[in-house]
């Protein structure tokens, strides 16, 4: 039996980003990982580094690990998280142009580097832009994105330089657990002890709580990515753009493609083991319809592929982060979609809470499993169209 102070289930970019800085506060740390280093829901994001939330928590979050993309080396030190700036370029539906202004003014408030856009300045800054429609939009000129397996995995490197071990394809089959408290993991390769077990285990956390009988309201989530070849008729570099207002969200992808996702069109609840499936014909149509909308030039652009991403969504598509059950037993799950941005944030505020740093808890505790039994759903005060549906 293998000892340590912290189990993390998970390698994907939120539980390598917490086993670095568990190991950074010297705390003995084991990673436990069923595939491989960001094999689920990181090896599949958008990478987005953005501050744009609608939720204070959330954004405050973003923009404190901001400074870890844009400073890799000095913080982290291991890998490189291959982050681009680009820009980022919030859209809206019309008539909510009220709350656009609202959570730009909170971001400000935090610090964040963001701006209003009327619809000219939009079609200044990026002149490919169908933007007729635009009254308002919010602009982010630091953002941009990362490559999130490199990040998990460069995470994970500098937390295995500090000590940290890690196994792959390594099943945790459940939580072990004395009286109430946590004793470790019984796995498909035996047995590792430790008095704290963090479930970060994307869409298959929900099973590992259920074996100490914590109900963890999440469900699997799936969404399709594509990458199409970058049309020659688009004439300006492409900041990241979510467009609320059509249901879609777009980037660079390099130099010579672009990566495009859906905001709906997704397949929610089954088994998380279940094989990925093709991207269905349907969505393509759909996602190549209002691409070609806000984006005209990408008419000639190619199909290169499809992907499919997997992870844990929760009913009002916040996190879940925090203890729950048996003592010893700690939640890190339920991104719906939306993690890879707060992983450095996230990490080392759950490793200080873990370690009794109270600040830690100060700064997740809105996160807590409690909310779902108290009805205290995390939403804005200046809410947009839900995502994901």
């Amino acid at each position: 039996m293998t000892n340590a102070d912290v189990i993390v289930v998970g390698a994907g970019v939120q539980g390598a980003s917490l086993a670095f800085h568990l190991a950074e506060r010297g705390a003995s740390v084991l990673v436990l990982e069923r595939e491989s280093v960001a094999a689920g829901a990181t090896g599949r994001s958008s990478g987005f580094v953005r501050m744009h939330y609608d939720l204070e928590a959330e954004a405050r979050l973003a923009w404190a690990s901001f400074p870890t993309f844009w400073d890799w080396a000095a913080r982290v030190g291991a890998g490189d998280p291959g982050f681009v700036r680009t820009g980022f370029l919030q859209l809206v539906p019309p008539g909510f142009e009220g709350h656009l202004r609202a959570n730009v003014a909170m971001q400000q408030r935090l610090g964040v580097a963001t701006l209003l856009l009327d619809g000219d300045d939009v079609r200044r800054l990026v002149p490919d832009l169908a933007a007729d429609d635009v009254v308002l939009a919010a602009y982010e000129p630091l953002s941009g994105y990362a490559d999130p397996a490199a990040t998990a995995a460069g995470f994970l490197a500098a937390a295995r330089k500090r000590g940290a071990r890690y196994v792959g394809g390594c099943r945790v089959e459940r939580v072990t657990t004395a009286g109430e408290r946590v004793t470790g993991v019984a796995t498909n390769q035996g047995s590792f002890a430790a008095p704290v077990v963090v479930d970060a285990a994307g869409a298959w956390a929900g099973r590992l709580a259920a074996s100490v009988g914590v109900e963890v309201p999440i469900e699997a989530w799936r969404h399709d990515t594509f990458v199409l070849g970058r049309p020659a008729g688009l004439r300006s570099p492409l900041p990241v753009v979510l467009d609320h207002a059509l249901g879609i969200y777009f980037r660079p992808e390099g130099g010579h493609q672009l990566l495009v996702g859906l905001e709906d069109e997704n397949r929610l609840g089954g088994d998380p083991d279940r094989p990925l499936e093709a991207t269905p014909s349907r969505t393509i149509d759909v996602a190549v319809e209002r691409l070609t909308r806000r984006l005209p030039a990408a008419e000639a652009a190619t199909l290169e592929r499809t992907f499919v991403g997997q992870d844990g969504i929760t009913p009002d598509q916040r996190a879940i982060i925090g203890p729950a059950g048996p003592e010893g037993f700690w939640l890190c799950c339920g991104f719906s979609g939306t993690g890879f941005k707060t992983a450095p944030a996230i990490g080392a505020a759950l490793a200080a809470w873990i370690c009794g740093d109270d600040a830690g808890r100060r700064e997740l505790e809105p996160f807590r499993l409690e909310r779902f039994r108290t009805g205290e759903l995390l939403v804005g005060p200046y809410p947009y169209p839900s995502l994901w549906r």
